[in-house]
């Protein structure tokens, strides 16, 4: 029998219909979900190895490399960012690339349901953070990377950070299996 069948990671991933319109954070909270949901959505159907495929001989991203920097992102921008919190990441094996950025190692062990199951909880923490954290958009945030910034410009910049990633995205499941979206 092909393990690669019973190995399915993400079984199903279900877009939300997204507010098109009314409160500014109900439309971010709401474009947010489906951002994450259309990343799911490229991975879905897929097993360990093949998450862990460089299927772009160019690249070295993985879909699984890139649920691993998208658990980190919600954790660095909601908890550190917003929240002023210390977030748990989970101790994935990290290299500095040549431009200095820390960036996750493919050869890291963490079994891909465990990479999939954190990425989950990221995403559950940031929920609950979401509403303290955005309630005045207009706060300034210290932020190291771009200087001070306020509340809109964070979540501006994760929407960022999920509408390149899950382009990457698509291209990596393109070049796996041929399967395409939108």
């Amino acid at each position: 029998m092909d393990d690669t069948v019973n190995d399915i990671v993400v079984e199903k991933a279900v877009r939300p219909e997204r507010v098109l319109s009314g409160p500014w954070l109900d439309v971010i909270a709401s474009n947010l979900d489906y951002h994450r949901a259309t990343f799911l959505w490229k991975c879905q159907g897929l097993s360990d190895a093949q998450l862990r495929q460089r299927s772009v001989p160019t690249s070295t991203l993985t879909l699984l490399g890139l649920m691993r920097h998208l658990q980190g992102v919600e954790r660095a921008w909601f908890q550190r960012a917003l929240a002023g919190t210390t977030p748990h990441f989970f101790p994935y094996r990290t290299y500095l690339t040549p431009e200095g950025e820390e960036w996750y190692d493919e050869s890291d062990p963490t079994p891909a349901t465990e990479v999939y199951a954190d990425y989950l909880k990221a995403c559950d923490e940031s929920r609950q953070f979401f509403t303290d954290v955005t309630a005045d958009p207009g706060r300034i945030v210290p932020n190291p990377e771009f200087g001070d910034t306020d509340v809109r410009f964070v979540l501006a910049h994760v929407i960022e950070e999920y509408a390149r990633h899950t382009g990457h995205a698509d291209l990596l499941r393109e070049a796996l299996d041929g399967t395409t979206g939108e």
